[in-house]
């Protein structure tokens, strides 16, 4: 699931602190801060997606996220991949190679990264 720009600025929040109220995660965002109602109505509608959830403490809500930030990553990364370069890694890959303006020799570097990455995981 996509989230809107707004969205995706309070769960980076969120995924940073770990859990926080509205105050806190308003006091994060750069000047001009947005409206204390704002941070709250997109909280709610997060938790309505079920991005995040929120432990009630009398009248005070602590938010937490219920994804993390790897997973909804990871789903937007294949989403562009599937959307944008026929579900084709070469393809995004060489995108980002060619528009980074990448040297063969950083290439080969990011090569043997891969390689040694992926021989400590199996």
């Amino acid at each position: 699931m996509q989230l809107t720009k707004a969205e995706e600025q309070i769960m980076q929040h969120l995924w940073e602190m770990g859990e926080g109220i509205v105050r806190d995660i308003r006091n994060r965002f750069d000047e001009p801060k947005p409206a204390r109602n704002t941070v709250s109505t997109v909280l709610r509608v997060l938790e309505k997606k079920e991005f995040v959830a929120h432990k009630s403490y009398g009248n005070l809500h602590v938010y937490y996220p219920l994804i993390a930030k790897e997973e909804y990553s990871k789903s937007q990364l294949f989403g562009l991949m599937k959307d944008y370069f026929n579900n084709s890694f070469p393809a995004l890959a060489t995108f980002f190679a060619k528009e980074k303006d990448l040297s063969i020799q950083d290439l080969e570097k990011l090569m043997e990264e891969t390689k040694q990455q992926l021989s400590k995981d199996k």
